[in-house]
């Protein structure tokens, strides 16, 4: 059994974590674009690099750079249902594993460190495409439920050209 790690003086477990992370997941495979904009802070950042990992979102190119304000409107753009990218939707599914609480260092103090693999299944009209990678998920306690501070998605390929990516990652 994993201890206990501490984010504003609660307590939060392995489980707990897991369970966060499989329901994040879940919400964005079934476009429950509401439900996942519900798990973000108001200062979030969701980044998902183009070519080196490293570095600073905003210096460095991305596929995804979006803070609070940019989520919103780019689930706002999904919920019309006339983002071409998006229709109709892609269908999703993805395995979430080898999750990890990495340490309580790096965003507001008390925000906990995690990090976890995932693969990912996207079936569209022109077949099927995989999606692998490594996410670095920054949670926080906020009322007492689990939030998403800051999301990193660094996929497997990341230093190549990339498929579309029009949908939550």
């Amino acid at each position: 059994m994993t201890a206990p790690a501490t984010t504003h003086e609660t307590s939060v477990d392995l489980r707990q974590v897991e369970q966060f992370l499989y329901r994040e997941a879940r919400y964005a495979d079934e476009h429950d674009y509401d439900a996942w904009e519900a798990l973000w802070t108001d200062d979030a950042l969701y980044w998902v690099p183009a070519g080196a990992p490293e570095g600073d979102p905003v210096q460095q190119m991305s596929v995804i750079s979006d803070n609070r304000s940019r989520i919103a409107t780019r689930l706002k753009q999904l919920r019309t249902g006339k983002r071409y990218a998006q229709s109709p939707p892609s269908h999703l599914r993805r395995i979430v594993s080898n999750v990890e609480i990495l340490d309580d260092e790096g965003g507001e103090p008390g925000d906990l460190t995690v990090g976890a693999n995932f693969v990912l299944v996207e079936s569209r009209e022109r077949g099927n495409e995989m999606w692998a990678g490594r996410t670095t998920y920054r949670l926080r306690l906020v009322d007492g439920q689990l939030r998403l501070a800051y999301k990193k998605v660094v996929l497997v390929d990341h230093d190549r050209a990339l498929p579309t990516l029009s949908f939550l990652i």
